[in-house]
């Protein structure tokens, strides 16, 4: 799938989908099936026409990014799962974030 991210009204349209709302990221627990450790990720709830789903975003290791799809994005690849979350996490055009991250400590 290409991107063919346009701003409308009432979403984005990208990726097959078509007025994506998004909320905000949300950490979450996660374990992987190849560790004992449970461990914090990223997750991006959105709905579309086509239905809701999520993505979480899950750093392995230094470097090693894993996405998990569900909902509409179930069986989405890696490739389309990393593309999607970066475009939809990515600033707004007038420099600010559409999305605030939580400071804590």
């Amino acid at each position: 799938m290409s991107e063919t991210d346009t701003a409308s009204e009432t979403g984005k349209d990208a990726f097959g989908l078509t007025r994506i709302e998004t909320r905000d990221l949300e950490r979450v627990l996660v374990r992987l099936r190849e560790s004992q450790v449970t461990t914090a990720a990223w997750r991006l709830d959105l709905t579309s026409d086509q239905g809701a789903g999520g993505v979480v975003r899950v750093e392995v290791s230094a470097g090693q990014t894993v996405y998990r799809g569900d909902g509409v994005l179930l069986g989405w690849s890696q490739e389309q799962l990393a593309e999607l979350y970066e475009t939809l996490t990515r600033p707004a055009d007038g420099g600010g974030s559409s999305f605030e991250l939580m400071q804590l400590g």
